[in-house]
């Protein structure tokens, strides 16, 4: 669309003679050409020269600035990723050094517990074996006792049963003679 309006505009100022100095346009007489080619030469070269001496040095050590700051940034983010690179294995070795440490309390422990539940073992097997061998004397010492008693009932109930049956009471000695010897024949296969 663009290129036809051009088109068509260009056709119409030929056709009413728009380039020709006649019609009013001074700046298309070919006797202005060298003056207006001089101003134009010296406004150019005067805009070069202010923006290559004060303009671009300016933006140029804008841009400079920039990219050094942005290399200051760069350099520094470098730096603190190193620094947290390095925090993070020393947080990961200080957690490895605490999980060895807890696991060496918890042997330590385990081993001290057993021990201690070794050693109690020990000391309640000795108080054991002391309260049987306590319990054997008692019994060995009960079997005699009851030996004696038993003797001594039977001694009693033989005198006794012997009254009665006969009537007459008879002598203690041969009672307990015949008591012991008996005693000693059944109750010898019991002790």
């Amino acid at each position: 669309m663009r290129l036809f309006l051009l088109i068509v505009g260009l056709f119409t100022a030929n056709q009413i003679d728009l380039f020709a100095a006649e019609a009013g346009m001074p700046q298309l007489d070919p006797t202005y050409w060298a003056s207006q080619a001089f101003w134009l030469i010296l406004i150019f070269t005067l805009l070069y020269l202010a923006l290559s001496k004060m303009l671009i040095p300016k933006i140029k050590e804008s841009i400079d600035d920039r990219e050094n700051k942005i290399k200051d940034d760069l350099d520094e983010a470098q730096k603190l990723k190193s620094i947290a690179e390095e925090k993070l294995k020393q947080y990961l070795i200080t957690i490895e050094n605490a999980k060895k440490e807890t696991l060496k309390i918890i042997f330590e422990s385990k081993k001290k517990l057993s021990t201690e539940i070794q050693n109690k073992k020990k000391n309640f097997d000795k108080e054991i074996e002391i309260e049987v061998k306590n319990a054997e004397i008692e019994i060995e010492k009960l079997k005699k006792d009851s030996l004696k008693d038993i003797s001594t009932i039977s001694e009693e109930m033989t005198s006794k049963v012997i009254e009665l049956v006969s009537g007459e009471p008879l002598n203690q000695s041969s009672v307990k003679a015949a008591v012991l010897e008996s005693t000693k024949k059944n109750l010898g296969k019991y002790l």
